[in-house]
């Protein structure tokens, strides 16, 4: 697998994620034709501060709504502050209402 060209499509993705919204790590893998491959998801959101359009990564967590990701933002809750701001709450590094605000990519 072409990692850079994965990582393109994750964060093409991404981008589309309405502010105020998630997703999974899970569902951008499926809409990306890579079912199973959410771990490499992750990964490119580890990278998405490199890349050189802005990618809100903040809007990705876990299939339970979990804020896996924090660490990899500049301090532990940059990431919660990010969906806060977008009007989400998130209680014990988890998305309340985390079906309400879960956004379904389509497929890419």
């Amino acid at each position: 697998m072409d990692n850079d060209n994965f990582f393109v499509k994750v964060y093409e993705v991404v981008k589309l994620i309405p502010p105020g919204r998630v997703t999974t790590y899970g569902a951008i893998a499926a809409a990306i034709g890579s079912p199973g491959a959410s771990r490499m998801v992750g990964w490119a959101m580890n990278k998405a501060f490199s890349h050189s359009d802005f990618v809100p990564a903040h809007r990705v967590v876990n299939r339970n709504g979990m804020l896996t990701g924090k660490h990899a933002f500049p301090n532990p809750e940059t990431m919660q502050q990010l969906l806060e701001a977008e009007g989400l709450k998130v209680v014990n590094d988890k998305v309340v209402d985390f079906p309400k605000v879960f956004w379904q990519p389509e497929g890419f």
